[in-house]
C-alpha cells in the first residue's frame, strides 16, 4: 500500500476540520452523543477526501500496470525528447580503404 502523499494528507486534515466546525454550529448540538456522531462523520468524510486525491505521475508508474493500454510509453514531455538529434554523416573518401587481398 502506497504512504500517503502530503496533498493527502492535507486535503482530508482541513476536511475533518472544516466540516466538524460546520456540521457543529448547524446542527447545534451540545450532548456528547451528537458531537461524537459528527466526529466521527467529519473523520469518515476526511478519509474519503483524502483517498480521492489523484497521486503524482511518478508514484503511478512506478506501480504494476493493471491493463495493456496502461503500459505504452508516457509522451514525450520536452521538445528536446520529441525531435530526434541529427548525426553528423562519416565522412566520404576519396581512396579506398580496402587493403589487397592476400599473395
Amino acid at each position: 500500500m502506497p504512504r500517503p502523499t502530503p496533498a493527502q494528507i492535507t486535503y482530508g486534515t482541513l476536511t475533518v476540520i472544516f466540516s466538524t466546525l460546520a456540521m457543529l454550529l448547524l446542527s447545534q448540538t451540545s450532548s456528547g452523543v451528537g458531537v461524537a456522531v459528527i466526529a466521527v462523520a467529519a473523520l469518515g468524510l476526511g478519509l474519503l477526501v483524502a483517498m480521492t486525491v489523484p497521486q503524482p505521475a511518478a508514484q503511478r508508474e512506478s506501480e504494476p500496470a493493471a491493463s495493456p493500454a496502461a503500459r505504452v510509453a508516457p509522451a514525450a514531455r520536452t521538445a528536446e525528447e520529441r525531435v530526434p538529434v541529427q548525426r553528423a554523416a562519416a565522412p566520404v573518401l576519396a581512396e579506398s580503404v580496402r587493403e589487397p587481398a592476400g599473395p
